[in-house]
């Protein structure tokens, strides 16, 4: 085997598939990744059983092949080499030699036959989707995904398919994100199909759209598992095996009363009272009253902070308190101007919707302070 790369060109699909990788295998051949040779490229996979991302490289082949060799050290040398350079990688007596200008690496193989691919069930649907609307809608949901949950399937993000539509959800029980696409292919969808995608593959298909390698994603489902091809790049994905809650229940319709505020300036009150806020309970106070909102936090050092934004109220005063984090991790998910919060008191969840995005939808709990 013996093939030429650029560097640049080396590096994205580099990262991308090293970070499959675990620092701790049960099996030894886990911590490398397969380099496999095509006809004017090669193609990096690394899997931990549960996901597998394979990425494309331009290259120049002179002796195809295939090896695999260390994830962490591989990615390692070559994000040290120079800008621009061209790595030549040549492998001979299990043995992989990498050469760069004047420098020169000598890494350990395991024979590529050994490496335990990870499959994916027969394809019985597939649907293709907009990169970068599909990047959104993970970017605008995952952030409320559990995180160690003992109900297991929250500590994932759901993908639905129903009535035309495709609906991505996550919840940790105490915030809901929701962000919704109208899609006239997925009429022909008679039956709902729910998809319970795990945390890691979240983060790593996340980092693959946002790299814009494909204009289009196209998504194949089987069974148990999911092909999502980006490009030339492909993520293989067991799924979470469980039915998810029934997420319409617990978001609000109905409620009384409706206010638009200006994104970035509540978002900046609340980042400053945040800094005052009880540690383990980051409490804050929100008095909706006419034509202001009052932000109100104190701790048990007896500190407080307090702001007033001005807005559109012709309600009843009213005082909720909810979770700051949980708030600014909504705004900061926004992307428009304006955030309209609808709320009726403080039993009742509030929902947070950017009025310049379709489809998308938050409910935040309120909590006793």
């Amino acid at each position: 085997m013996k093939i030429e790369v650029y560097r640049d060109h080396l590096i994205p699909a580099l990262i991308s598939v090293a970070s499959v990788v675990e620092r701790r295998q049960t099996l030894p051949i886990l911590s490398n990744l397969l380099v496999k040779t095509l006809e004017n490229s090669l193609v990096l996979t690394a899997t931990d059983l549960e996901l597998q991302i394979s990425c494309n490289v331009e290259g120049t082949i002179d002796v195809p092949g295939a090896i695999t060799l260390p994830a962490k050290k591989l990615a390692d040398i070559c994000k040290a080499l120079p800008d621009n350079s061209v790595i030549k990688l040549e492998v001979a007596d299990k043995r992989a030699i990498i050469r760069c200008g004047p420098s020169r690496f000598m890494l350990s193989t395991m024979p590529a036959e050994d490496y335990p691919g990870l499959e994916g069930d027969s394809v019985h649907q597939s649907f293709e989707i907009d990169t970068e609307l599909l990047c959104r809608m993970f970017e605008c949901t995952s952030f409320a995904m559990a995180h160690q949950d003992v109900r297991y399937y929250l500590n994932g993000l759901l993908v639905q398919i129903h009535s035309g539509k495709l609906v991505l959800v996550a919840t940790d029980g105490h915030r809901l994100a929701k962000s919704e696409l109208l899609m006239p292919a997925l009429d022909a969808w008679e039956q709902e199909k729910q998809l319970i995608f795990p945390a890691k593959t979240v983060s790593e298909l996340k980092r693959m759209l946002g790299g814009k390698f494909g204009a289009t994603t196209i998504f194949e489902i089987g069974d148990r598992s999911v092909v999502i091809r980006i490009g030339k790049n492909v993520l293989t994905t067991k799924l979470i095996d469980g039915r998810y809650p029934d997420y319409e229940r617990v978001i609000p319709y109905s409620l009384k009363y409706t206010t638009t505020i200006d994104r970035e300036t509540l978002r900046n009150a609340l980042t400053r009272t945040a800094v005052l806020s009880y540690e383990k309970q980051k409490g804050v106070r929100m008095t909706f009253a006419d034509g202001s909102l009052k932000l109100e936090v104190s701790n048990p050092e007896h500190e407080e902070a307090q702001e007033d934004i001005p807005i559109v109220f012709n309600g009843d005063d009213t005082t909720i308190g909810f979770n700051v984090s949980y708030w600014l991790d909504v705004l900061n998910a926004m992307t428009g101007n304006l955030v309209e919060v609808r709320f009726s008191d403080s039993e009742v969840s509030s929902i947070l919707v950017d009025p310049e995005s379709d489809g998308e939808l938050y409910v935040v709990m309120p909590m006793r302070i």
